[in-house]
């Protein structure tokens, strides 16, 4: 008997054979590094369906290497890393997580708010190096959030979840979006242009998907319209801003701080950023708690399931969606 394969390129705090039940045959890459492309092949060649993260490249030349394969379910809410035409092509289905890892990304990205208007990094490497020598009133002084403006680019669910965090601390919020909001039935955040957002915002937190669209949608024009001393929070993907216009507004004291979870070239960090006190670096935590995860890896495997049942997913990635694309 044939039973079905699964492989899975990243260890997830769920036993996968748990959540697909038996009758499954799972392949789990058992190391802390993601598999490199020869080793994604070799694993996958023989599998209806593969649970893949941010990390895992899916383009036209790899699909032709992966015959048996029926669905990419990706353990993300973004799915850039995904060739989403070339599956289309070939009949393979692609799925996502949306939705469950809203609150712990909307925590990190009001984590890295609070850690750059208090200059958390600077002070905890104070005492930590022996540099702390008795409480000033003129030490790291940093800002209040209360009474200041958020701008959120992008106003989805993360976003929306970021909003309402943000009001708990008295901030005002305000947004700009490409997508169709009712904003009159918005509790938390005002519409903006993003031209007005840019010269009126405290802070901007970014809150888009990466893609041609996005790429450096946050360059040195953007930089140049922000009030002076504001500060940039990406939690979305390292692409949509330009790293090296943002160090030349850093140096230049037009962004008054950064807190950074993604980067451009990611895992490499520009050059310009590492050695700054004004700018709090994370290595893509913004779902790393282990209720998000344990939600990203069962959603994934369940979608995946379905679609070797031969049943519709419940996340199919949105360029899918129309039957006739399909």
């Amino acid at each position: 008997m044939s039973f079905p394969r699964v492989f899975v390129t990243r260890r997830w705090p769920v036993d996968a054979a748990d959540v697909v039940g038996p009758g499954v045959m799972i392949d789990v890459f058992a190391h802390e590094r993601g598999p490199t492309r020869e080793e994604l092949i070799d694993r996958g060649r023989a599998c209806g369906a593969i649970v893949t993260s941010v990390a895992d490249r899916i383009d036209r030349e790899l699909l032709e290497q992966l015959p048996a394969l029926r669905v990419i379910a990706q353990a993300a809410v973004g799915y850039d890393n995904v060739d989403v035409y070339a599956c289309r092509a070939r009949g393979v289905i692609v799925t996502h997580t949306p939705g469950v890892l809203t609150e712990s990304t909307a925590d990190l990205a009001l984590t890295l708010l609070l850690a750059c208007a208090r200059r958390v990094r600077e002070g905890e490497s104070m005492v930590r190096e022996g540099r702390f020598g008795g409480w000033s009133p003129t030490m790291l002084l940093g800002h209040e959030l209360d009474g200041k403006t958020l701008g959120l680019i992008g106003y989805g669910r993360i976003a929306r979840a970021v909003a309402r965090r943000a009001d708990a601390f008295g901030m005002r919020v305000i947004a700009s979006t490409r997508n169709d909001v009712p904003f009159e039935n918005e509790p938390y955040a005002v519409h903006v242009t993003q031209r007005e957002l840019l010269a009126e915002s405290d802070v901007i937190s970014l809150h888009v998907p990466g893609s041609r669209a996005t790429r450096h949608l946050i360059g040195e024009p953007e930089f140049a319209r922000m009030k002076r001393g504001a500060m940039l929070i990406n939690t979305a993907r390292g692409t949509v801003v330009d790293e090296a216009a943002m160090v030349r507004a850093l140096e230049r004291g037009q962004l008054g701080g950064a807190g950074l979870d993604v980067y451009e070239e990611e895992p490499r960090v520009h050059p310009g950023l590492v050695a700054r006190d004004d700018v709090v670096l994370l290595p893509h935590l913004g779902s790393a708690t282990r209720e998000a995860r344990a939600r990203m890896a069962s959603s994934a495997l369940r979608d995946a399931m379905r679609v070797l049942r031969g049943e519709e997913p419940v996340h199919l990635v949105p360029e899918l969606q129309r039957p006739e694309l399909r």
